[in-house]
């Protein structure tokens, strides 16, 4: 609960458990639940705060199998080279573990993937150290390696090179802003070269029940059944199944290695407890994933050795996810609790030994764009609770509230923990996760069964399969055995496409280019129509130029990546013996999608000059075009009039029917043009930290927003613009849905409430009711920030004093003082609601 306490900030105020764990700290008292977690405590303590350092033995063996490998089927390749890693890198297991597995040194530490990277990865390595978001350390040596050992074996083989020469000119001019494409324009940006695959979720339960050597007797026993006289079983499912033979082999040849080590461990160490703890690693290790878990701490070892082997084999974007841990451990959990052989506190010590393990391994962006996108080391290794059966009963069990407790005690931001609500999710359940909101570190994100499920369904899902999705990333959703697509989708800055509208077809970042469609001169507009139908031009030039690209990147990207573990584990790519890379797989459903950037900012500028210049007449297009070229200077009356004007997020029909306007310019275009690349290119609002750096391109706005700030970020309002309350937010955000289409995707709501708003059972019971709301308004997601602005201005201010604080980003939590200022600012300026009126 909410406590009044002097702050860091030397003021009185009602501080979140968080924050007031930080006073804490500061004045040098122990961590309240140190005591009761003291394992995973020293664990974190051993590499808090320290910057991240680059592991090169990944890219160095993959390199080397590459290299020895050439003319043998990609994916035949891919498994060979995943075979090397697992043969000679070197293995770890570190002090207090109670797990195995890692794919780097001991520390906080990241690895390079030169299947992405290669083309310009000798120059990265040169400026991570020195970049301003997320920077990396790497030693002298490795990067000698790097440069004169890896790279130049990649030099003109990579898919972001392939991807830079097939993109026409009228494409590649809103894409980039060089001809070698390392730098972004910002406008209409590809997101597939900085990542092998969009956000995945692994079938984790299937391995946990059948080990990999029931997954290689399976692919055995369809190579002795392949038809020799056909091509299509010689050339394409005889090297898949030889694939997956090879990665269950690697897998297993990787854990006994750890078994080895940790048997040669115990010979040496002089505590008996740690002694036997060795031995119960090397035995676990001998055990699984080979074969099926038989109690929850094989489960455990099982599950995290396939998702860091999964990390080694492909960079998956926002890391791979964990799926709905409380489902498919459960069955293990409730066996050996009944059994008397586990207790909650051991089962909760071995979860947060998984938990310091994702800690550890730093999602590493070498591409300055991806970096940009994803700021604060961010990561979205979610991890699922709650929701329903396939069946359609309520899932929640014992594990699940274990999770919540689990992240009001621990300080760490890792796992990204999500809870799926639904119309009948119970008061203990919500009260459960209200309560572990108010804690203030951002957990956990939302995601609304009410939307998600009819949705897929429509798409081709069976409710069975809907009704168990996992949450995956940032703010998307997995069915593990039915979703088939991989490819990133394009990330477009429709704020840009507005001021393309004023500008005919220009925009002040890049003076004299002509970027856009010509539009005519704005000055001239003398209705609302005009502009509109101006708007509507650059918008579909926009839509037209991520559609192209995506037919491209989706031919492409099956030449340059494969993925045999992800593929053995999924079952139609099993059933047909193909590569989960491949653009069609039979029975598949491939979810694409295309990002809206600067929703309230755009929004919130049209409604504006509606307003204040064709309804009113209070301004000219002239004056509002002078306004804006010298970004408000001296223009400061007009910079306030249309900051009056009706804004997005205030429940208000005149602005939320113009939202409602340009969501369904979206959707109605991937309704029409989707079918052409195979998949549902749905419209989707999910920034990431995008619309910062996306801000930086686009000048003043009509909406009183300065030159080269921050766009507004995913289905959120614009920043300040919500002044009528948190729940208006949520009916902005229903109004502007076009609910009769199904050619959409997730949609981020970021909501910030003072810890005040939320104090005591009164509090509590507020936000339950505010939850059930978001639910039956039918949205997709949303997620808070429970923190004092002044919390935030000191932290600016004395970084070091508030290391330990956490934050709510884009769809994941970090820890303040990672991020770089236009971020930190970014949530500053967002609206801290005090009431839930």
């Amino acid at each position: 609960m909410s406590v009044t306490i002097p702050s860091f900030c030397e003021t009185s105020e009602i501080l979140s458990p968080h924050e007031q764990r930080l006073q804490e700290k500061h004045e040098g008292k122990e961590n309240r639940f140190r005591s009761k977690h003291r394992r995973v405590f020293e664990i974190l303590e051993s590499f808090e705060g320290q910057r991240p350092q680059i592991d090169i033995e990944r890219a160095l063996y993959f390199t080397q199998s590459m290299r020895e490998t050439n003319g043998n089927p990609l994916v035949l390749r891919w498994a060979k080279a995943l075979y090397h890693i697992a043969a000679n890198i070197t293995v770890y297991i570190d002090d207090h573990q109670l797990l195995a597995g890692r794919a780097g040194h001991s520390g906080r530490y990241g690895i390079l993937y030169p299947e992405l990277d290669g083309d310009f990865l000798d120059i990265a390595v040169r400026e991570l150290p020195y970049r301003t978001e997320s920077p990396f350390t790497i030693s002298e040596k490795d990067a000698l390696v790097v440069i004169n050992d890896i790279t130049p074996y990649w030099k003109g083989k990579t898919y972001h090179e392939a991807l830079n020469a097939a993109l026409p000119p009228e494409i590649h001019k809103l894409t980039y802003d060089d001809p070698e494409g390392l730098k972004s324009r910002f406008i209409v940006n590809e997101t597939s070269s900085f990542r092998s695959s969009i956000q995945w979720v692994h079938d984790y339960e299937k391995i946990l029940k059948r080990g990999f050597n029931g997954i290689k007797a399976e692919a055995l026993e369809k190579l002795t059944s392949l038809d020799i006289n056909s091509p299509r079983d010689h050339c394409e499912k005889k090297p898949f199944l030889e694939a997956v033979v090879i990665v269950s082999d690697a897998i297993l040849l990787w854990a006994e290695r750890h078994a080895k080590l940790a048997r040669k461990l115990a010979e040496t160490e002089s505590n008996s407890i740690r002694r036997q703890e060795l031995l119960t690693i090397a035995a676990n290790c001998e055990r699984v994933p080979a074969e099926p878990a038989r109690n929850f701490y094989e489960a455990v070892q099982s599950q995290w050795f396939v998702q860091m082997f999964s990390r080694m084999e492909q960079k998956t974007g926002t890391i791979i996810s964990n799926g709905r841990m409380d489902q498919y451990f459960y069955p293990f959990y409730k066996n050996d609790i009944e059994a008397g052989c586990l207790t909650g506190e051991k089962a909760l010590e071995l979860l947060e030994c998984l938990w310091v393990g994702m800690a550890q391994f730093i999602d590493l962006y070498i591409s300055p764009t991806g970096g940009a996108f994803n700021e604060g080391y961010a990561h979205w290794e979610a991890v699922t609770i709650g929701g329903q059966t396939p069946e359609g009963y309520d899932a929640t069990n014992d594990l699940t509230y274990l999770f919540l407790q689990s992240k009001r005690e621990f300080p760490i931001h890792y796992p990204d923990l999500a809870a799926r609500i639904h119309s009948r999710s119970s008061d203990r359940f919500l009260w459960e996760v209200a309560e572990t909101i108010k804690e203030g570190s951002g957990f956990p994100k939302l995601i609304n069964d009410e939307e998600v499920v009819p949705l897929y369904v429509s798409k081709g899902a069976t409710f069975e399969e809907a009704l168990d999705y996992a949450v995956s990333g940032c703010t998307e959703a997995r069915m593990p055995n039915r979703d088939t697509y991989t490819s990133g989708g394009a990330y477009i800055n429709f704020a840009a496409a507005l001021e393309m509208a004023l500008y005919n077809g220009q925009m002040r970042k890049y003076p004299g280019q002509n970027i856009g469609s010509k539009t005519g001169d704005a000055s001239l507009f003398q209705t609302w129509e005009q502009l509109w139908e101006a708007y509507k031009t650059q918008h579909m030039l926009f839509l037209r130029t991520a559609f192209i690209q995506q037919y491209l990147i989706i031919k492409l990207r099956a030449e340059h990546f494969a993925q045999p573990m992800g593929s053995a584990i999924h079952d139609l790519c099993m059933k047909y013996c193909l590569d989960l890379h491949t653009p069609q797989i039979p029975e598949g459903i491939n979810f694409g999608y295309f990002e809206y950037i600067g929703y309230g900012t755009v929004v919130d500028s049209l409604a504006a000059v509606k307003k204040r210049v064709f309804e009113e007449k209070k301004l000219t297009m002239q004056n509002l075009l002078a306004a804006l070229a010298v970004n408000f200077e001296g223009k400061e009356e007009i910079r306030a009039l249309l900051k009056s004007a009706p804004c997005y997020g205030n429940d208000d029909p005149y602005v939320d029917s113009i939202a409602r306007d340009i969501d369904r310019l979206s959707v109605e275009y991937g309704k029409k043009y989707s079918e052409e690349l195979g998949i549902h290119n749905d419209v989707r609002y999910v920034p990431f930290t995008s619309h910062v750096p996306f801000g930086k391109v686009v000048s003043a706005t009509p909406n009183g927003r300065l030159a080269w700030t921050p766009l507004s970020d995913g289905s959120s309002a614009s920043h300040g613009a919500d002044v009528s309350g948190p729940t208006a937010v949520l009916q902005s955000n229903y109004a502007s849905k076009n609910y009769g289409y199904r050619d959409r995707a997730a949609r981020m709501l970021n909501i910030k409430f003072t810890p005040k708003s939320l104090e005591g059972d009164t509090g509590t019971r507020n936000l339950i009711s505010f939850i059930r709301t978001f639910c039956d308004l039918k949205l997709w997601h949303v997620q808070f920030n429970v923190i004092n602005r002044k919390t935030l201005l000191a932290a600016q201010k004395d970084p070091d004093k508030y290391r330990g604080l956490i934050v709510r980003i884009a769809g994941y939590s970090a820890y303040f003082v990672d991020l770089s200022p236009d971020l930190q600012n970014d949530l500053i300026a967002r609206t801290a609601h005090g009431t839930f009126r």
